[in-house]
Formats: structure tokens, C-alpha cells, sequence
């Protein structure tokens, strides 16, 4: 693609033109494109915070009526954030049923942890709350398919937070893929190489007084507290534990997976998965491992990747390339790359910006688009299908399956680094019981996803 075309898309994409599989829609030429829309945040992390604060800068007639949260810091500070940038106090409650009984809310943004994801969603999709939620969107295989038949059951938008569905580059890769130029796909592998050190948990203590620990953890089984897993201010490292994540699987290499699956066409589930992997680098204690190398068999190619935490040297692609679109990482120690091997050339694919490249048979760039980072795309396409009642960019069931790949990857190595088959009509597995029995996933009383949504 030359450099013309892709200035004139890079315009069409600041403008707020969303750029989806069914539709090409801005703003303004969506019914009830000045009605206003009611949002509400759950979690109020850092990511959630920022995000729906974003999304109301840049879209017009948005509000974000009530923060809620269990860490009452957070909470706190979310309120006095949306004031500061926005010039109104929103409402705080520390119980999301009050969000979803409120009939003034149109959606809501989920950015608590992923434990929480899909119950938030359903719940949402009940009252019949619109939902944005961030990735990754379930931690089981069982539970993200209930998120999908909630969306589609009670006819609401879900975006989920693969923010790479709404980039103009993304698009871009997939057109050349589609367009034979760079051949058959012989494989696809994708990186999540990152820094990273040894994980053990803190011992357990009394729950602060600025956490309620049952809500906190909910769907989780309950157990004690330990600052190792939630921080007052912070993320917290829940990241490490199976009963609240996926791990880094499940942190960012999902969105790296989920581009490569997204340029290549969003194939069916794959058939097979075999995982190697462990905590042999540092000796960590945590539940998730600190590297693990993955391959899934799509049929007519493989598809692989590699996650972990303990290669300091390579590096994710620096913000100021994310955000030039004339510029491009080196992809060598790019920690969140994709890479395309076709049989007439290769294709390196960046992460949040850094566009892709083609290189040819005697390694000379044949073809590239740069990129930048495409959170307000996808935040204005949110926006947008609320009022159109188009499907998102990131709809439900297209994120739920790129979901899988973290959920068989990990349960390859849960179940001592096998090789498991997999029926992608089921979605089980035909040769492990006790891969099936993760791939449901318990829920504690009182927090259960429903069988029937």
C-alpha cells in the first residue's frame, strides 16, 4: 500500500470512521447519533479509569454517570478523577447490582479482573445494559461461551477490549493477506517475550479496611488475603493465579493472538494444542509459569506461541513509534510481534501501533503500512454501534475465540505440558477429562455463572 492511501485512511480513522467487518458508519451518520449515552464504570483500576475517561473526551454526548468499585481507594479517587478531567462528580457505590438496576445507565465498562468479566457481562446483558469489557474476556472456555449467548440472547452490544479490531493497519494486513501476495500461510507465530522476575506470594493478612475481599473475589473460591494478589493503589498481581487469570497468556500476548487471528481471516477454533512450559528460569511459586512455548494446529497450518517473563532484553514497541505512522519497531527484540510466514514472503505485524512489513526473497521491504495505537478507534466504534446497533469491531463471539487460544494453551500445560484434541463444535476436549473439567471452571455460591443466561 502506498504512502497516499494509507494517509487517507489514517484520516478517515481519526475522524471516527469504524471500520468493521459489516459496516463503514462515523458518527454522524448513525440514528440518534446526538442522543445521549449514559455509561458506568466497574473497576476502577488505572485501564478502566483512563479508558472511559478517553471515551467520553472524544465522542460526543457521552456521560459517565456512577464509578463503582470494592477497593473504596479507587473508588474514591476514580470520582475525583472524572471530575477533574471532565468538570461533573459521577455517583460511587461500591455494589455493581446498583449499576445494573439503574435505569438511567445505557453501558458499562468492565475493567475488573478477569475473574469478574464474564458474570459483570451477563449480569449487564440482563438488565439490559450495552457492555464494553476488557480482555481478556473470560478464564475458562465454558464461561466465555455463556458471555456470547447472553450478548446474543438479549440483543446487546458487547465490545471486548481488542482494541487492534479497530486499526486501520489491521485491515490493511488482513486486504494483503487476502489479496495472495504474500501466498499460502505456511505458519503463524506470535511473541509475548517479556521482562520479569520471580513470583511468590506475599504472606496472608487481615483484610484491609479499604477492601471488601468477598466481593473482591466473588466467582473465586474464598480464601485469605494477601497483598501479593490486590494492592490498594496498584494493579496487584492477580495476574499469577489461575482462580483470577490466565496469566501472561492472558495479559498481553491475547491481544497479539488476537491480531494474528483477526489479519488471517478469524479462523475456526484449532484441533490441537500441545503446551511445554514452567517456572525453571526463576523458581517462582505463583500458579502461572514463567515461560511457556505453544503450538495450535489450524489444519492447513500451525500457529505458535511463545510467552513469557524472562527475557529482559526485548522490549515492547516503544510509544513514540506506537503513535508515528511513518515509523517501524525492530522487530528482532519486539517483544509483541506477530510474525506471518507465507510462501511468497514474510509479514511482521506489530501490537497497539507499529503497522506491519513485508519482506520478500531477498529480505528487501516488498510492502508495509505503519500504524498507531487504535484505542480511540475502538473507543468511537463503542460509541458508534450503541446508537447504530451494529456489532462491534470486537464482538463477542470472533474475541471469544481468540479467548480459546489462551484457555487451550493453558490448560495444555494445567494438565502436565500435553498435547490435547479438541472438538471445535463442542468445545471440549475428546481426549482429557480433566482439561474438560477446567475448561468449565466452579463458581462459588452466591457468584455462579448461569448454565442458562
Amino acid at each position: 500500500m502506498n504512502r497516499r492511501i494509507f494517509l487517507k485512511q489514517s484520516m478517515l480513522a481519526s475522524a471516527g470512521i469504524a471500520m468493521g467487518a459489516n459496516t463503514f458508519m462515523s458518527a454522524a451518520s448513525c440514528a440518534g447519533a446526538n442522543d445521549k449515552i449514559v455509561l458506568a464504570l466497574i473497576g476502577c483500576g488505572g485501564r478502566g479509569l483512563g479508558c472511559i475517561i478517553n471515551c467520553c473526551k472524544i465522542n460526543e454526548n457521552v456521560t459517565i454517570k456512577t464509578v463503582c468499585d470494592v477497593n473504596r481507594t479507587k473508588l474514591g479517587k476514580a470520582a475525583v478523577e472524572v471530575e477533574k478531567q471532565l468538570g461533573y462528580k459521577p455517583g460511587q457505590t461500591e455494589n455493581m447490582q446498583e449499576v445494573f438496576d439503574d435505569k438511567d445507565v445505557d453501558a458499562v465498562w468492565v475493567a475488573t479482573p478477569e475473574h469478574w468479566h464474564v458474570l459483570a457481562t451477563i449480569w449487564a446483558c440482563q438488565a439490559g445494559k450495552d457492555v464494553y469489557v476488557e480482555k481478556n474476556p473470560s478464564i475458562n472456555i465454558w464461561e466465555g461461551r455463556k458471555m456470547v449467548e447472553a450478548a446474543e440472547k438479549y440483543k446487546r452490544i458487547v465490545q471486548v477490549g481488542f482494541q487492534n479490531r479497530s486499526a486501520a493497519y489491521a485491515f490493511s494486513a488482513r486486504e494483503y493477506l487476502r489479496s495472495g501476495k504474500l501466498g499460502k500461510i505456511v505458519t503463524v507465530k506470535s511473541y509475548n517475550m517479556l521482562g520479569g522476575g520471580k513470583c511468590q506470594e506475599a504472606p496472608e493478612t487481615t483484610v484491609p479496611a479499604w477492601l471488601d475481599w468477598d466481593k473482591w473475589l466473588g466467582p473465586a473460591p474464598m480464601r485469605g488475603f494477601s497483598p501479593s494478589i490486590a494492592d490498594e493503589n496498584g494493579r496487584g498481581g492477580w495476574n499469577s493465579y489461575w482462580a483470577y487469570s490466565g496469566g501472561g497468556l492472558a495479559d498481553d500476548a491475547s491481544h497479539v493472538m488476537d491480531l494474528a487471528r483477526f489479519v488471517i481471516g478469524d479462523p475456526d477454533h484449532p484441533r490441537s494444542v500441545y503446551c511445554c512450559g514452567g517456572s525453571h528460569i526463576f523458581g517462582s511459586t505463583c500458579d502461572t509459569p514463567e515461560y511457556q512455548s505453544i503450538v495450535y494446529d489450524f489444519g492447513d497450518f500451525t500457529f505458535t506461541c511463545d510467552n513469557g517473563n524472562a527475557t529482559n532484553y526485548m522490549t515492547k514497541t516503544p510509544n513514540d513509534i506506537r503513535m508515528d505512522p511513518t515509523r517501524w519497531p525492530n522487530w528482532r527484540n519486539n517483544s509483541t510481534r506477530t510474525e506471518i510466514y507465507g510462501t511468497e514472503g514474510l509479514m511482521y505485524l506489530g501490537r497497539h501501533g507499529g503497522g506491519w512489513q513485508v519482506l520478500g526473497p531477498k529480505n528487501e521491504i516488498v510492502a508495509q503500512e505503519g500504524g498507531v495505537h487504535p484505542d480511540n478507534e475502538h473507543q468511537k466504534n463503542f460509541i458508534e454501534c450503541l446508537r447504530s446497533r451494529k456489532q462491534p469491531n470486537s464482538d463477542a463471539e470472533q474475541c471469544h475465540r481468540s479467548a480459546v487460544l489462551v484457555h487451550l494453551g493453558n490448560t495444555a500445560y494445567r494438565v502436565g505440558n500435553k498435547q490435547l484434541m479438541f472438538d471445535p463444535v463442542t468445545e471440549k476436549f475428546t481426549n482429557s477429562d480433566e482439561a474438560n473439567v477446567i475448561a468449565r471452571g466452579t463458581y462459588r455460591k452466591g457468584y455462579e455463572v448461569p448454565e442458562k443466561v
